[in-house]
């Protein structure tokens, strides 16, 4: 997506490491209007699919699944980090490596809101590793729920994450492939 990388190549810092700064127009502070741009593009590519619902983890994700969620006119459930007391007693929960924080995180969905049978659309922020989406997927799976797509804002194809969630056999999409983050550039290219 045009749009998104002319954003990325502008105002995204790359820190070293495999690290892509995007909080000054995805996370920490949202760019509202691409991230509808975004989830435009999310609810055309993902228009056959059938998704009764859209999942994502907090925060980063959630901008982007919104947005998403609107224009295919779904509810979004993300999954936590803590547990509120708010939440019931039995959840489902699962634990996933966080590039950004260095150690794992809980993710953490009320089974109010996740139910048997919903068709679950997973979109988030990045698909590095793929280790966050396997952890939604594995909540969905716990639910009794069916995961039908997978969407990323940006997906860095160098972290190996496509081929760790190939095994989930459903139309992966990302709406910017980053191929490299060598010598402080970003390159972008096509996944394979």
């Amino acid at each position: 997506m045009k749009e998104l990388k002319e954003r990325i190549l502008r105002d995204g810092k790359n820190l070293g490491g495999g690290i892509l700064k995007v909080d000054s127009f995805v996370n920490h502070q949202v760019d509202p209007l691409l991230m509808d741009a975004c989830g435009r593009e999310f609810a055309r590519r993902f228009a056959g699919v059938r998704a009764t619902k859209v999942l994502t983890a907090e925060i980063s994700g959630i901008a982007p699944a919104v947005t998403t969620a609107i224009h295919l006119g779904l509810p979004v459930v993300y999954a936590r980090k803590t547990k509120p007391i708010t939440m019931p007693d039995q959840v489902y929960l699962t634990l996933a490596p966080s590039h950004t924080k260095g150690r794992m995180v809980e993710l953490i969905v009320s089974p109010e809101y996740l139910a048997n049978g919903e068709r679950v659309l997973i979109i988030d922020d990045f698909l590095a590793s793929g280790q966050t989406i396997l952890g939604l997927a594995r909540l969905a799976e716990a639910a009794g729920s069916k995961i039908v797509g997978i969407g990323a804002l940006i997906e860095k194809i160098f972290e190996g994450g496509r081929a760790a969630l190939q095994p989930l056999n459903v139309p992966i999409e990302s709406l910017a492939c980053i191929t490299a983050m060598d010598d402080g550039k970003i390159t972008f290219g096509d996944p394979s």
